[in-house]
């Protein structure tokens, strides 16, 4: 790991933990969390509303530092990747070709092959024709009687 990583990772981890205790230690609307630390009184060193300054200050500052070592980071670790950072994967095997992909059966068409400006657009089969009216020699099912109709009677001869 080159000098400028390692640096740049201790100077995140300190800031992290410095807005942690920062922010921990400013005064709450509700728990007073900074006062069980000490820094609620009146009388401290920075005064009433000194305190308050300060914290706020150095946690914006401290912020401040926490992203430009993310930024950092970021630049310094993806600065030398030329390529893939992973040799072998799922995708490995995956043919390079990227041709326009033909309809399964159809023969495959030679580049410019068609006059279409569209590439591939001659191998594209034309659309089903539309489908066929009934044929008047497959007989048809049987009427069936409704339930109140009586069945025609055929004449005895």
């Amino acid at each position: 790991m080159p000098l400028m990583l390692k640096l740049l990772l201790a100077v995140q981890v300190l800031s992290a933990l410095a807005i942690i205790v920062l922010v921990l230690l400013q005064q709450g609307k509700g728990a007073d969390m900074g006062s069980a630390f000490g820094s609620g009184s009146s009388g401290s060193l920075f005064g009433a509303t000194g305190a308050a300054n300060f914290l706020s200050r150095a946690t914006k500052w401290a912020a401040v530092v926490f992203f430009a070592s993310t930024a950092g980071l970021a630049y310094v670790s993806h600065k030398g990747t030329s390529g893939p950072a992973v040799d072998s994967g799922v995708m490995q095997s995956f043919p390079s070709d990227r041709s326009v992909p033909q309809v399964p059966g159809a023969a495959p068409a030679a580049p410019g092959a068609g006059s279409s400006s569209v590439p591939g657009a001659a191998s594209v089969p034309a659309a089903p024709a539309a489908p066929a009216k009934p044929d008047a020699s497959v007989p048809s099912a049987p009427a069936t009687p409704a339930a109140g109709d009586k069945p025609a009677e055929t004449p005895a001869k």
